[in-house]
């Protein structure tokens, strides 16, 4: 249960088709109350993001640099900010490491989750992308299923979709219409859904 370089490589392959194709989707979303961009932005991720993955450096630090790289030049939205805020802060873990075991995964991604928070000011509970993660990192935290982690994964962000669809949005533009928000899903917890559900179809590959 470790991902290595190649591992993540081959996840990362299966993450873009699955931005690609969840593009439309997402700007859909988006522009019920946003800028409907936030397709666009994670297509273009997706597409920059493949130009590097045949030369990804063979150490996770350097891959995870280059992914976060690839972000930067994609967008400057908040989403693209933040995807790459989260690559950097993975690569910054991953020094010296050959590979993460699933509790250096469960440690990143606490350490995601607060980087994120302090670097877009949402706390957890606004509904945002934040709670998907956070409910990823406690199903993998909690559960003893020393299986693949990419089910426990997608469904903790369903499980999240599903508790926080009737709550409002307390954080961004969709705050302007926090009620209006009731009864919706968060595109970022979708965009969130959609990566993890891109990783599964591709490859079992924490598994």
């Amino acid at each position: 249960m470790m991902l290595s370089q190649p591992e993540l490589k081959s996840s990362m392959a299966g993450w873009c088709v699955a931005m690609r194709a969840a593009a439309p989707e997402l700007n859909e979303l988006d522009g019920r109350l946003g800028d409907a961009d936030l397709g666009a932005t994670l297509e273009k991720c997706a597409v920059l993001i493949e130009q590097e993955l045949g030369s990804l450096p063979d150490d996770l630090e350097g891959a995870f640099k280059k992914l976060a790289q690839a972000c930067a030049r994609a967008s400057g939205s908040s989403f693209g900010t933040l995807l790459t805020v989260a690559f950097m802060t993975a690569a910054k873990y991953s020094r010296n490491k050959t590979s993460l075991s699933r509790q250096d995964i469960v440690d990143l991604l606490n350490t995601v989750i607060e980087t994120l928070s302090a670097r877009g000011g949402a706390s957890l509970g606004d509904k945002t992308v934040l709670d998907g993660l956070q409910a990823i990192y406690v199903a993998l935290q909690t559960s003893a299923d020393e299986g693949c982690l990419l089910p426990l994964a997608r469904d903790a962000v369903q499980r999240a979709l599903d508790e926080f669809r009737g709550k409002p949005n307390r954080i961004g533009r969709a705050r302007m219409f926090a009620e209006r928000t009731v009864g919706m899903d968060d595109p970022g917890m979708v965009a969130l859904l959609r990566m993890v559900e891109g990783i599964c179809v591709k490859r079992d590959v924490l598994g």
